[in-house]
């Protein structure tokens, strides 16, 4: 019986680890596009998570052979009209942190809420073409008044639970059962379970 692999198709070391850990339960080798020597650079222009996430996994796939998941995810701000969403990521790479950056756009606006949203793209790869199949996860929540906690990574240290903690202040298990990566990834394990399961 052998092993299937199952490529986590992102060159960021803090999805990496999540997914890794999000991903151990399932009955496959979890490896990263360096530990199948590829390197590709697939460009986000799109202005859905769902077509960026799209792109990544089926990439991936095409050039793996291998069944890849991807993901886009973001930051919705109430006060920020909603983003920057889709161009999280980007956003906050303009002048150096994201979360900081975050805090000072928001400033002392009263209406702080906030959801992360995370679309998870499952790429299988077939004959001709890979096919992929999506999956949502969101959590809810609101802005921080600071940043607190040394968990996670990214806009994890300024989201604020309905608990009173940040993200970043959650055991890992506990951020990995709510985040919105966790429940893309719970929407999506019976499927990813089913397509491993397939020919091993």
């Amino acid at each position: 019986r052998r092993v299937r692999r199952l490529l986590v198709a992102t060159a960021n070391p803090g999805k990496q680890r999540e997914f890794r850990r999000l991903l151990a339960r399932l009955p496959a080798r979890v490896v990263t596009p360096d530990e199948v020597g590829l390197n590709l650079d697939v460009p986000e222009p799109h202005e859905t998570y769902a077509d960026n996430a799209r792109a990544k996994a089926d990439a991936y796939a095409r050039a793996s052979g291998l069944l890849a998941v991807a993901d886009d995810s973001g930051i919705e701000v109430a006060a920020l009209g909603w983003g920057p969403g889709v161009r999280s990521a980007r956003w906050g790479r303009r002048d150096g942190g994201d979360a900081d950056r975050l805090l000072q756009a928001v400033g002392d606006a009263t209406d702080r809420r906030a959801r992360m949203v995370c679309v998870l793209a499952v790429g299988i790869p077939t004959d001709l073409d890979p096919r992929v199949e999506l999956f949502t996860g969101v959590m809810e929540g609101a802005v921080a008044a600071e940043r607190r906690g040394e968990g996670g990574f990214g806009y994890d240290p300024i989201f604020l639970l309905p608990n009173g903690l940040t993200t970043a202040e959650l055991p890992e298990d506990e951020k990995d059962r709510i985040s919105h990566r966790g429940r893309a990834v719970q929407a999506a394990t019976p499927r990813l379970n089913e397509l491993l399961a397939r020919d091993a």
